[in-house]
């Protein structure tokens, strides 16, 4: 059953990205980025949608021209989800992108050019009342910065941040977020953690360019989870070289694992042995395809033998515990036997009556 988190996390600002909260009381958002070409409006579409089907709270778009920008103004009106832009020096593109509906603007105010160029990307954010993201990545640092400090570290992170911060208190502008992104996860901890306790604003956490799917999920979830267990972090994104739609997933599990978002099926599953009375393995596997749209939040163990199967079984929602013959639990109680030959089937039934008897409740 559901377990509230012992984690206590760091008070933050809040801001709205479009309907979104983020920072305060919030609960942490999970974005991804589509890597679609942007000019490609029905493609860029598509993805977004995908990421919208699977929880996606937020998701950014890169913008890396004017062209890039009028196509932005079309995908805006074809999704629900809050958009975030990702530009970069050319302060036009983030007028335009203002103007066409983004909900937040991704830039880094020192890239931007002079001041007055700054000055009117701000004024137009607040006069829309769009949130900025300031995204700090090592791989992109400053000329002087790199070399003051010689290669990236966390201070060097830290003080590229506070320029970028600087400049928006200057405007006296509040509403923003701040990432401190590299692919190292041990120099991403330390400058987390450095900035948290300097400035009020939401953190959006991530391990850039963390790998691909196994490696990148492995990374971002040692990374993130260091910090989110300090209790900081306001907004996470999983950087995978993989389908966008694998970030939200893993995004979510790192949460669920954490107890700090309870979004989807929570599959409790044994790793088999030469104990088990089903194919453990193939079973999970058929339930995760076919309960990938389920997002509401629910526990559900496969344990394949009755050393640990009755335990864990009635600490699910649904369980099932592999025995001769095997016991299928709901709400915490054995409930009635399955063989072999229907196991999926019937798993997947007792989980959607679960959940439509839930619904009918609300």
């Amino acid at each position: 059953m559901h377990q509230p988190s012992p984690i206590k996390r760091r008070k933050s600002r809040q801001i709205m990205v479009g309907n979104v909260p983020v920072g305060g009381d919030a609960p942490i958002s999970v974005q991804s980025m589509t890597n679609t070409d942007t000019c490609d409006v029905a493609a860029t579409v598509r993805q977004i949608r995908a990421l919208e089907a699977v929880g996606a709270d937020i998701v950014r778009v890169s913008v890396p021209d004017m062209n890039a920008a009028e196509a932005f103004g079309e995908i805006k009106k074809q999704v629900s989800v809050p958009l975030v832009t990702d530009i970069h020096f050319d302060y036009k593109i983030a007028l335009r992108v203002a103007e066409l509906g983004a909900d937040c603007l991704r830039i880094n105010p020192g890239n931007i050019g002079r001041e007055d160029r700054v000055r009117a990307v701000v004024s137009a954010a607040r006069d829309r009342n769009i949130p900025i993201r300031i995204g700090v990545n090592a791989g992109s640092l400053e000329k002087d910065l790199q070399k003051k400090y010689g290669e990236p570290t966390a201070d060097a992170l830290v003080e590229s941040a506070l320029r970028h911060i600087e400049i928006l208190d200057k405007l006296d502008f509040q509403d923003f977020k701040i990432s401190l992104k590299a692919s190292e996860v041990f120099l991403t901890v330390e400058a987390y953690r450095k900035l948290a306790t300097q400035i009020e604003q939401p953190l959006h956490l991530g391990i850039t360019e963390a790998g691909g799917f196994r490696a990148g999920a492995v990374k971002s979830a040692i990374g993130l989870g260091l910090l989110l267990v300090d209790g900081i972090g306001d907004t996470i994104r999983v950087s995978l070289a993989a389908d966008p739609v694998e970030e939200i997933r893993v995004g979510f599990d790192i949460l669920k694992s954490l107890h700090l978002r309870s979004k989807g099926i929570n599959l409790i599953a044994c790793p088999s042995c030469s104990r088990q009375n089903f194919d453990v393995i193939a079973t999970v596997n058929a339930l995760e395809q076919r309960l990938e749209d389920v997002l509401e939040p629910l526990d559900v163990a496969v344990i394949g033998c009755v050393v640990n199967g009755p335990g864990e079984a009635r600490e699910a929602d649904i369980g099932l515990a592999g025995g001769q013959p095997n016991l299928l639990y709901v709400g915490g109680k054995p409930d009635h036997k399955v063989d072999n030959e229907n196991l999926v089937d019937e798993l997947e039934k007792q989980i959607r009556a679960e959940l439509a008897r839930r619904a009918s409740k609300q």
